[in-house]
């Protein structure tokens, strides 16, 4: 008897080890090597790639290069600074190549149509790859962005209802309370004597307090305690990607790893903290839904999925979409305001225009509102006639 339970524990053992070398062979080298014939039949060529680290070093290198001296002047020309390797290969290569993140193949496109196609017809469809899930699986987890095919279309479906008209200029209140307040404590530090205030590290915070509010409404506090960790997990999860190209990598004890673990414990407690104090107030009966900002209309969507016996929505991807619109909110919206806040810094006559203009639209002293944004042309001609300027 304990024989034939030895030897069904060693045919188990043999089985899972032959598995994962298997998987490990065909995620590191199968799998790209098809790939790279599948695209060379179609007359898509890059840089050869190294074993495991693929192209990686040499972008490295070509971006260090690049970005190792500062900028002459201000201009919107900065795809050769910021990807040297895409302006240098597209030349090389033609207007399609593949390059490789490790093993994880990239394919760029330089043809407007076709990418204007790949976005309306194929995004979500096409999916994430391994690689990319796996880098972001302690930061936003499988949430939207990291979601393929028909969970893409589930997720996208249940986060839709945050993001219609009527809800974003509900959210307008928000902006102008945290950008007044942003406003008045600038005005009172630079009426102190100081010289320089870091306009990215504040809009950082501008962003960050504005989508706490939005997304958890009377949760805020800890949601603004949730972005920095969240700031510092993106970090962490950014340096460990470099080396998931080596098999295993994820698995090591190594300092990047633990302290990745024990962030994102810490985020999903508060999380859970969150969401679990919207279900007590809706349990005792002071309300009938769990809210109407993002967090809410999301618990909400998962007792209907719930109540359907669909298991797809659950507390896991609802934490993950919360992570996932944290980041994807809070970064690109910081860097746009960021850039035109530049922008305006550098053309005085323009800043000049800017301010006539929001002076007469909103009063001297007055408040912006939602049905008046359309009113406010000047930013957005400002833009366009700066890019044209530095492109043409």
């Amino acid at each position: 008897m304990l024989l034939t339970i030895l030897k069904s524990l060693l045919v188990i053992f043999v089985t899972t080890i032959l598995r994962v070398l298997y998987d490990t062979i065909s995620c590191y080298w199968l799998t790209p090597r098809r790939i790279k014939k599948i695209m060379e039949q179609q007359g898509v060529t890059g840089p050869k790639p190294r074993p495991l680290t693929g192209n990686i070093l040499e972008i490295s290198a070509m971006v260090s290069q690049s970005a190792s001296k500062d900028c002459d002047s201000i201009h919107h020309d900065i795809v050769g600074r910021l990807l040297p390797h895409y302006v240098a290969w597209s030349k090389q290569y033609g207007k399609r190549f593949i390059v490789w993140n490790g093993t994880d193949p990239r394919l760029c496109l330089t043809e407007t149509e076709l990418i204007k196609e790949l976005l309306m017809k194929h995004n979500g469809v096409s999916g994430r790859s391994w690689l990319q899930q796996q880098g972001t699986k302690n930061f936003i987890g499988r949430g939207l962005l990291m979601a393929n095919g028909q969970d893409w279309h589930h997720q996208r479906h249940l986060a839709a209802p945050a993001f219609t008209g009527e809800r974003l200029k509900g959210y307008a209140r928000h902006m102008v309370e945290c950008t007044s307040k942003l406003v008045e404590r600038l005005r009172k530090e630079v009426g102190e004597g100081a010289n320089e205030v870091e306009i990215g590290e504040e809009m950082h915070k501008l962003t960050a307090d504005i989508i706490s509010r939005t997304k958890f409404g009377s949760s805020f506090e800890k949601g603004k305690e949730l972005f920095n960790h969240l700031t510092v997990l993106q970090r962490r999860c950014a340096q460990a990607t470099r080396h998931l190209c080596f098999p295993g990598s994820r698995f090591l004890p190594s300092k990047y790893n633990r302290e990745i673990k024990s962030l994102k414990k810490e985020v999903e407690r508060l999380l859970i903290e969150i969401i679990q104090s919207r279900r007590d107030c809706a349990e005792m009966g002071r309300s009938s839904t769990h809210g109407d900002d993002l967090l809410g209309l999301l618990l909400n969507e998962m007792d209907i999925d719930k109540n359907n016996n669909n298991n797809n929505n659950n507390l896991q991807l609802i934490m993950d979409e919360c992570k996932t619109f944290f980041f994807a909110g809070h970064e690109t919206t910081a860097l746009l305001l960021t850039w035109t806040t530049m922008l305006l810094a550098d053309n005085p006559t323009w800043q000049e225009k800017v301010r006539e203009e929001v002076r007469e639209v909103f009063g001297r002293n007055g408040l912006p509102s939602v049905d008046q944004l359309s009113k406010l042309t000047s930013v957005r001609t400002f833009t366009f006639q700066y890019i044209l300027y530095n492109n043409f």
